[in-house]
């Protein structure tokens, strides 16, 4: 006892506590190896393949294959792929944040909110082949609403416009789009607590000043997080478009199948690479600034 308090030691760990933590972090870190074997061979090897190639030429090492992204060609689907990527995420965005507030303020248990969170869900994964053949099947130059619209004499003037990258591509990414919207910014509405509003309102403040100062400010974040992350959604697809588009090549996706697989063109697999270093790199900037939002937001989420 020292000045009327009282000291305790702890008891060093035994041995067979010793031992026991190890195994315990040795069968925890057996558990994650799956995934990363998972992350090596799935995101990590492809992308230092994809790194080293943009750089490797017939000759070794060149700056070749980068240069070549400033071919009017490359750089207009890229541009092209940011901007379509950029619209539909805008678009997707705002109307998957109301679809997200109307959900949000159903019953917590009711049919209505069951069944827009499942159709969500179903709908977010929805795309690639069996997207785009919907598309075509329903509204394409021999779709069944076009023809039946002719038949009831109406006139179509743009039959084609599906097959368009900036009409009929913006339309079909939204159908993936806005779903995936309501997944990821329907927590964020959730967490916004009565007492806010309630506190907002007996301080003399209406609807306006509580959407201006205390929820505005509270979703801004995760709706810029999910904003960047249906942004890198759009911008990496390429089934949907692939099936859509035969003709040229409007988007970056496009453009490095196109240099894989021709047959007209030959040794344009290091530019491929190139043009999919670019990509990445868009994607790695996004994801980044989605995490900086994602940290910012996590704060208040579980305070």
């Amino acid at each position: 006892m020292i000045d009327g308090s009282v000291t305790t030691r702890c008891a060093p760990p035994t041995k067979r506590g010793r031992a026991s933590s190890v195994y315990r972090s040795l069968v925890a870190f057996l558990g994650v190896v799956p995934f990363f074997a998972y992350v090596a061979v799935f995101f990590l090897v492809p992308t230092l393949v994809v790194a080293f190639g943009a750089f490797m030429g017939p000759q070794g090492l060149t700056t070749h294959n980068i240069s070549a992204l400033a071919q009017p060609q490359i750089a207009s689907s890229l541009l092209h792929s940011v901007i379509l990527a950029g619209v539909t995420a805008v678009i997707g965005a705002v109307f998957g944040s109301l679809l997200s507030y109307a959900v949000a303020t159903s019953r917590r248990d009711g049919l209505v909110r069951r069944v827009f969170t499942t159709l969500c869900g179903v709908l977010a994964q929805f795309g690639g082949v069996a997207l785009a053949f919907a598309f075509v099947a329903t509204v394409g130059a021999q779709g069944l609403l076009t023809i039946w619209l002719q038949r009831m004499g109406m006139t179509i003037s743009d039959s084609q416009w599906v097959y368009e990258w900036d009409k009929g591509l913006v339309v079909v990414y939204l159908y993936f789009q806005i779903p995936l919207m309501v997944l990821v910014f329907l927590p964020a509405i959730e967490g916004l607590r009565p007492e806010w509003r309630e506190a907002t309102q007996t301080l003399g403040g209406g609807s306006w000043r509580y959407w201006r100062h205390v929820a505005g400010p509270v979703l801004t974040p995760p709706f810029i997080g999910a904003l960047l992350l249906l942004f890198a959604n759009a911008f990496s697809a390429y089934a949907t478009v692939a099936v859509l588009i035969s003709q040229a090549s409007p988007v970056l996706t496009l453009n490095i199948a196109g240099a894989m697989s021709s047959e007209v063109v030959l040794g344009q697999a290091n530019v491929a690479k190139a043009m999919a270093l670019a990509m990445v790199v868009v994607v790695a900037l996004v994801m980044t600034l989605q995490a900086l939002v994602e940290r910012r937001t996590s704060k208040w989420l579980a305070s």
